[in-house]
């Protein structure tokens, strides 16, 4: 006879091996390369780039997959006070069918990708460095199976800088010499 207890075990290992989370090969996981130095001018635009790479033997679902049950690979940042975020720009994914559904091609990531990502400090911005905190959410799977979704922080700095001064205008000298 089989315990209640040991019954509730089993079927908990179990599912732990079925999702992958048991498995004693590589984990996947996405990483993400330092972001450089980034400044920004207070009252205008500036591009961040943000480099990932998904470890080989693993592909994650693009920021559009193409069935509504897919978990897409999405940024989510959480910007100081007065910086505004604006357009985040993901990559195309690519179109790959895999054994354990030949017939269906998904859209998705795998190696290096980039995500652009647009930062507006406001003028009331008082200059200096200000963390940039937020997360990438995807779901890793290798050809036989996909994992749990997972979060990756997604940390870096912004240097804001006033806006330049206004050009000065020398006034037109005169072409004859005076002395």
């Amino acid at each position: 006879m089989i315990l209640p207890n040991r019954v509730a075990k089993i079927v908990c290992l179990f599912f732990l091996l079925a999702s992958g989370w048991g498995q004693t090969g590589k984990a996947p996981s996405v990483s993400m390369a330092p972001v450089g130095p980034v400044t920004a001018q207070r009252a205008k635009q500036s591009k961040i780039t943000l480099n990932f790479r998904v470890a080989h033997g693993f592909h994650i679902n693009s920021n559009t997959p193409k069935d509504e049950f897919l978990i897409p690979t999405a940024l989510k940042m959480d910007p100081p006070t007065d910086i505004v975020l604006g357009k985040i720009e993901y990559p195309d994914g690519v179109d790959v069918s895999f054994p354990f559904s030949p017939d269906t091609k998904l859209n998705v990531y795998s190696g290096d990708f980039t995500i652009n990502l647009m930062v507006h400090p406001l003028a009331s911005v008082i200059p200096g460095k200000y963390a940039m905190r937020g997360v990438l959410r995807y779901q890793a799977c290798d050809n036989a199976q996909c994992f749990p979704p997972k979060t990756l922080p997604v940390n870096f700095d912004v240097k804001v800088v006033k806006e330049p001064a206004a050009p000065r205008h020398n006034p037109k000298q005169s072409p004859h010499v005076h002395g």
